[in-house]
């Protein structure tokens, strides 16, 4: 029998407050839950980055490609874990959808530009991928929050 996402959400709110208490704490701040939502894509993303820098892939083009997996990855863990309920019916929800995928669209902009950039003057393709995550993760952050799922 296939559980409702509110049955799912429920189900992963009672698994996390289940935790011991100092973990079961990083259910309370929603920068928490993306942080840990943005380290499991960004697991995706670097690693698809770093094999296509090693199969020679342009890093410009390798850091979209990483990054678009990554984005996939996050819209699963953000509407379910991050900011769960936030929009339930179908024109919220689409909504919600387009928000993502244009906060989505600002940091794959950041990442390319800064790695293809970064690259141009030198600088390996690793050390210029680590720059973009940092500036891509607040700027999407902060437009998700305020934005997209506010």
């Amino acid at each position: 029998m296939e559980r409702s996402g509110a049955d799912r959400r429920s189900s992963l709110g009672g698994w996390i407050g289940n935790l011991p208490a100092p973990l079961a704490m990083l259910n309370r701040f929603s920068i928490t839950r993306y942080l840990l939502a943005s380290i499991v894509s960004l697991a995706f993303d670097v690693s698809l980055f770093m094999v296509l820098v090693a199969f020679l892939v342009d890093p410009g083009w390798a850091s979209a490609a990483g990054y678009s997996a990554g984005i996939v990855v996050h819209w699963l863990i953000s509407s379910s874990f991050v900011f769960p309920g936030k929009a339930r019916d179908g024109a919220a929800l689409q909504l919600q959808r387009l928000g993502f995928i244009g906060t989505a669209v600002l940091g794959l902009g950041i990442t390319v530009i800064m790695v293809s950039g970064l690259t141009s003057v030198g600088v390996l393709p690793v050390m210029a991928k680590a720059s973009a995550v940092g500036v891509s993760f607040f700027a999407v952050y902060l437009t998700r929050k305020y934005g997209v799922f506010r």
